[in-house]
């Protein structure tokens, strides 16, 4: 039987590739997900090269066998995104990436289908986005660190299935919305019996605390919900929590109620922060809670109430913060002689008679005793208390004998005293190191890791304290060599208790035998600290870490071209041959698919390339992702000859026509015409952005043509117009209160999906309300991308770009100063929003809507004043619920400069708020049912503006492009 030369090519081809996969020992799913993963980052680890990240001992790869169980890639200075890719790695039990601060965007949802995974830990990175809710799927999920992201959002009630739970860190985020709770379907955060760590401190969270979500069942030791925005009162339910040892409550102004009575419950806790929220009711009392070391409420509004009794009963006390709590009576002498005391503030409160601190403990190093009513003082005789004693705004100090130094005034802010600093131990004269290199405490030049320990509730307050802080030192350096890290020397220095009432201190870590460490050393060196391996001495209690990026030399980090030039010989010769083969595979294919190709797909690859050759030197074929190619004449059909009974509407772009494509769905076709506002750039921009995003308040993108000299782009038919043509009646569309605030809710949500979900984000550039189209539900959607940015590129929050944009939306800080960032889309969302309530052009005959708006306002007056402005159709005042909160939104986000306008995820969460209170929750769903419309067929919404939508002497619709 003759055998064809064919089959021997391929049969040949096939003993290659199966010679290739032989040589390597790691699963081939493994090391097609690292390269996956690989591809996305900028730059990438040194050795990732080949097919075999086992055998090879890839950096920050770790494996059983042939499969990977670890990932460890903590402070190497990637950027860029988290593929999808990783479901590939079913084995995975560890994934670290953590202080990558340029690595970001939404983290993927398939990370929920790796039901191995036991760790996740992504500190001090950017990632965005919403928590996926698949999270909730990883049963053996025991670690979850996502704090100091940039995660937006409620937290996924799904978490609450995460029964194997031990460390809950979402802290130093931006999420919103309350603690889900178990509601007889979906689960809650008090199913997380086993867990013992709940950090949510520094994000947005809001509403009360549920009762439900604390039970006598749960095991938890760290509850952190401080820096948030909770109201209500704290629950009584917290008593159950027994074992609690750390609580933070502070800085919810809105926190109100007394205290729980049954507090006392609490005998194990140690650290205990109320301090600056709006509580009321007395004093908490404190007898029996043994354990406490750092107490500190100050700052609310408890009843006026003398100076409790258990002050002086707890042994462990170091620091006694109780500003401004409306104590008084006079401070019994033995709360100065307790044994471990360092710090007491009680400034502002109405303390009198003689303070008498005869007796005090060697600890102590600060009593702030300032603008209260203390009439004498009692220093006692021979060991005078010779620390820092604070008394000005008090009667003895208007005496003409007081003592000058304990009444000199010191201002608002508190004494700050020298704090500890790592010693140096050099015999002789000190070396002069290098710009890249440090001094090490045994004095040797070298290249530390640096970073910065947050110790968000330590049991102490005195800074000055040596032994505190060697021992830290020494346990630290102890456990790195244990772990056998060549660390020589940890340095700790920089010490202050920053706005979030952390210790923070900034830690620099020397390498031994060597002047820097590489890059293994500091995956290993990263994990122990982002994984909590490391536990401090009890007294530092909670802590976590941010490092830097550490700076290798040359080489030992590289770019995705470098790694091309250096991949091993034997790899490149055969896959070199696999090349050629497969290169003559796909020629005889290729002509094989020649003949019987027909000659209409020929030339409209051919028109294609053609279009492509004559963009700009740096332009690609669109990168299209489901978006069709429709050659000329399919849409010529379809559009029954572009004829005027489909012509829907005329723009500066050309017109735009009604379509149905022969599975029924219809179309609308923007077809360009000669001199066109819209070039090659554009066309192409729109192609490939809106074929990488889909999102219900982003128009969709069907398809495109570039055939026959023709440029056109079909939409979803979006059949209500734009908002502008409803603003102004065109439309027939009229929008009441409520269906207004549902259609800038939905926009909103279309722009913040571009700049915090898209990946990679994406600047709109043009919102303006005749780019926000309404469906046949009047759901909002966001289109025209022609002018659209990609941002992060370059590793930035922002582009160096010409001005483009429409006169009216246009952000000034952008047009002063040409960079662009997202914060510029919110400037114009703002306009819209001053559009959408007063009905008025941005710019009308010289006049300015911003401008009007802020002149007008007056926030002591009903509707702020602003009646004369608001669009009559909207109807009486008292109909307007949440106005006053819809304009104050709207302000922040005209500030002049971008930092002080909220993120779009901001603007969203805000614009919820209103809309629930303005009962408009189910207006989108009976929306279609209920709206009016007039006789006529409305203009189409793809049609743009035209000058003539401008008159008198404002400026009409423009690109404004300086030279």
């Amino acid at each position: 039987m003759e055998v064809s030369p064919w089959l021997w090519v391929i049969f040949s081809f096939s003993v290659l590739l199966q010679a290739l996969v032989i040589l390597a020992d790691t699963n081939v799913q493994d090391t097609s997900g690292l390269n996956g993963i690989a591809a996305n980052w900028e730059p990438q680890p040194s050795n990732w090269l080949g097919n075999d990240p086992c055998g090879d001992k890839w950096v920050g790869i770790i494996c059983t066998g042939n499969r990977v169980i670890s990932i460890r890639l903590s402070s190497l200075g990637f950027s860029g995104t988290l593929s999808g890719d990783i479901q590939s790695l079913t084995e995975l039990q560890y994934l670290d990436l953590s202080y990558n601060n340029k690595l970001g965007g939404p983290l993927p949802a398939t990370i929920g289908t790796l039901s191995k995974l036991q760790n996740l830990i992504l500190v001090g990175c950017s990632f965005s986005g919403e928590i996926p809710k698949e999270i909730g799927q990883l049963s053996n999920l025991a670690f979850l660190s996502l704090n100091s992201n940039k995660f937006t959002g409620t937290i996924p009630p799904s978490l609450g299935s995460l029964s194997k739970l031990y460390w809950f860190d979402l802290a130093d985020n931006q999420l919103t919305g309350g603690l889900p709770i178990f509601n007889g379907t979906s689960p809650g955060l008090d199913n997380l019996t086993n867990t013992k760590h709940f950090h949510f401190g520094m994000n947005q969270l809001s509403g009360t605390i549920p009762s439900q979500i604390f039970n006598s069942n749960m095991k938890l030791i760290h509850l952190l919900l401080d820096n948030n925005k909770f109201s209500g009162s704290i629950p009584s339910t917290l008593g159950l929590l027994t074992t609690l040892e750390v609580l933070r409550f502070d800085n919810n102004a809105q926190l109100t109620g007394p205290v729980p009575i049954n507090l006392n419950n609490l005998t194990r806790l140690a650290e205990f922060h109320l301090a600056n929220c709006n509580l009321t009711g007395p004093l908490p009392d404190l007898t029996g809670m043994n354990s406490l070391s750092f107490v500190d409420m100050s700052n609310n509004s408890f009843r006026t109430s003398d100076v409790p009794t258990w002050f002086t009963t707890l042994p462990s006390l170091t620091s006694l913060y109780l500003e401004k709590v409306g104590i008084s009576g006079e401070l019994p002498k033995g709360l100065f002689s307790l044994p471990a005391i360092q710090t007491l503030r009680f400034r502002r409160n109405h303390l009198n008679g003689t303070l008498n601190t005869a007796d005090f403990s060697k600890q102590l190093q600060l009593i702030d005793l300032r603008d209260n009513n203390i009439t004498a003082v009692t220093l006692g005789a021979g060991a005078q208390y010779k620390k820092t004693l604070m008394l000005s705004g008090n009667p003895f100090c208007n005496q003409g004998d007081s003592n000058g130094a304990i009444c000199k005034a010191t201002g608002e802010s508190n004494p700050a005293l020298q704090s500890y600093s790592t010693a140096f131990n050099c015999p002789g004269l000190q070396p002069t190191c290098s710009s890249s290199q440090a001094l090490s405490p045994n004095c040797v030049c070298s290249v530390p890791y640096r970073g910065t320990l947050f110790f968000r509730s330590p049991g102490f307050s005195d800074l000055t304290n040596a032994s505190y802080f060697l021992l830290l030192e020494q346990t630290l350096k102890a456990k790195f060599l244990n772990l056998s890290l060549p660390v020589d020397t940890v340095a700790i220095h920089d010490m202050l208790v920053d706005t979030n009432n952390n210790l923070q201190m900034s830690l620099e870590v020397f390498p031994s035998g060597k002047v820097q460490f590489v890059e293994q050393d500091i995956s290993g060196i990263g994990f122990i600290l982002s994984n909590q391996t490391y536990k401090p001495p009890p007294v530092f209690g909670p802590y976590y870490f941010l490092g830097q990026t550490y700076s290798f030399s040359s080489g030992l980090l590289q770019t995705s071209e470098s790694k091309k030039n250096r991949i091993p010989l034997i790899v490149g010769v055969a896959a070199g041959g696999a090349a050629v083969v497969a290169a003559l595979l796909a020629f005889t294919v290729c002509i094989i698919r020649r003949k019987s190709k027909p000659k209409q797909t020929e030339e409209r690859s051919q028109s294609f390339v053609s279009w492509d050759m004559k963009s700009t030197s740096t332009s690609t074929a669109p990168q299209v992702r489901g978006a069709r190619m429709f050659a000329f004449d399919e849409l010529k059909k379809v559009t029954n000859n572009f004829s005027e009974a489909n012509d829907i509407g005329t723009g500066g772009y050309g017109k735009v026509y009604r379509g149905t494509l022969p599975s029924g769905q219809l179309v609308a076709v923007k077809r360009s015409q000669q001199g066109s506002l819209q070039g090659n750039l554009e066309f192409r921009t729109e192609i490939e952005l809106l074929s990488r995003v889909h999102h219900k308040n982003v128009v969709s993108l069907v398809g495109f043509c570039f055939d026959q000299g023709e440029q056109m782009l079909v939409y979803e038919y979006v059949p209500n117009g734009t908002l502008k043509e409803s603003l102004t009646g065109k439309s027939g569309v009229r929008l009441d209160w409520k269906r207004r605030l549902r259609v800038v809710l939905g926009a909103a949500k279309g722009i913040a999906y571009l700049h915090e979900l898209a990946d990679p984000p994406i600047i709109h550039r043009d919102i303006k309300s005749s780019n926000v189209l309404l469906d046949e539900r009047l759901n909002a959607k966001v289109s025209d991308f022609g002018l659209s940015k990609l941002l992060g590129e370059d590793g930035r929050g922002q582009i160096t770009t010409q001005v483009k944009g429409t006169m009216g939306y246009l952000d000034p800080e952008y047009y002063m100063t040409q960079q662009l960032t997202d914060k510029s889309d919110v400037y114009s969302f703002g306009v819209l929003l001053l559009e959408v309530v007063t009905a008025r052009k941005p710019l009308e005959r010289g006049r300015y809507i911003v401008r009007e708006v802020k002149a007008a306002v007056d926030r002591r007056k009903d509707m702020y004043g602003l009646h004369e402005l608001l669009d009559p159709a909207l109807g009486a005042s008292s109909a307007l619920a949440g106005l006053e909160q819809y304009v104050d939104l709207a302000l922040r986000c005209v500030e002049e400069s971008g930092v002080d306008r909220p993120s779009m995820g901001e603007a969203v969460g805000e614009i919820e708020r209103i809309v629930k209170m303005a009962g408009a929750g189910g207006v989108a769903e009976s929306a279609s049912g209920s709206m009016s419309y007039t006789s006529r067929t409305p203009p189409h919404p793809y049609d743009g503006d035209s000058p003539s939508d401008y008159s008198g002497g404002g400026l009409p619709s423009m690109r404004v492009e300086p030279k």
